[in-house]
């Protein structure tokens, strides 16, 4: 499948700031489940710094802007072949041993409730495959923390979704990554972008799923939100620990007051058009 991604991503400034300083994961992964066409990533008055390729395999990108500056935007824009592979992330050459991915975060952390949901799902599953186990959880998921926008924060926890039993894509994918670390399974957090032209599909102007690494198939994606495997309607820009580490823009701003974000994204295939926006 052949996507193309139209993202823009706007801070508006309520009192113009002397400086901005961001660190960006904005190009697609080089593996073989997609194949970058052609990639353009767009600042006005951005002075672009180091950028490489970081030990998990996602490409980072460093640029400042001196102000005073009351606006900032960022278009990306590109085309992306995708091919299917059931989930499983082909070709993603990473540095970092999947057991760094056992370690949960502020955002992650195991509460006594997401302890027991583990212990319930696993006793089970007892001597069952690792996928079978991670196919286990990610249903679970989907069923204890209910897809309802408006109702989380970006702040919120892992514990905090789970107890409150709904949430976004960015809070069912931290329960997903809390459950299997409880059982073992290294887990990470991952952003990207998903084509829907059809309201059936859950996603936001960025969306996020889970990989689990998984004995002799290495990642795999699991997609609670919509109970499936990324397949070729999913880009891939990067992963984490969490949301916060995973962010595909992070960044500092000296002086100023409060902010305004503004994110449109469209994604299109074969003239059919799927839009989110924020």
């Amino acid at each position: 499948m052949k996507l193309s991604v139209s993202h823009i991503t706007r801070y508006n400034f309520d009192i113009p700031v002397r400086r901005l300083i961001q660190s960006h994961r904005l190009v697609p992964s080089r593996c073989a489940n997609q194949r970058v066409i052609s990639w353009e990533v767009n600042m006005l008055q951005a002075t672009r710094g180091a950028a490489f390729r970081d030990g998990a395999g996602d490409w980072t990108e460093t640029v400042s802007v001196q102000g005073p500056l009351d606006a900032f935007e960022i278009e990306v824009t590109g085309e992306v072949e995708t091919t299917d592979y059931a989930g499983i992330l082909k070709d993603h050459r990473e540095k970092v041993p999947p057991s760094a991915y056992l370690t949960p975060t502020a955002r992650t952390w195991p509460s006594q409730p997401l302890r027991e949901a583990a212990e319930e799902t696993l006793s089970a599953l007892e001597g069952k495959p690792t996928l079978e186990k991670a196919h286990a959880l990610s249903t679970v998921t989907a069923e204890r923390v209910e897809y309802m926008p408006g109702e989380t924060e970006h702040y919120t926890t892992a514990a905090e979704a789970f107890d409150l039993g709904k949430g976004v894509c960015q809070d069912q994918t931290h329960v997903l990554i809390a459950l299997a670390q409880l059982s073992g399974i290294p887990a990470r957090y991952v952003t990207g972008y998903l084509f829907s032209a059809s309201e059936d599909h859950m996603s936001e102007a960025s969306h996020a799923w889970a990989e689990l690494y998984v004995e002799d198939l290495g990642w795999v994606g699991f997609d609670a939100s919509n109970g499936v495997c990324p397949d070729d309607r999913y880009i891939r820009l990067g992963s984490g620990y969490d949301a916060q580490d995973a962010s595909p823009i992070r960044g500092v701003v000296t002086g100023g007051g409060g902010e305004r974000l503004d994110v449109r994204v469209k994604v299109r295939e074969g003239g059919v058009e799927g839009q989110q926006q924020q």
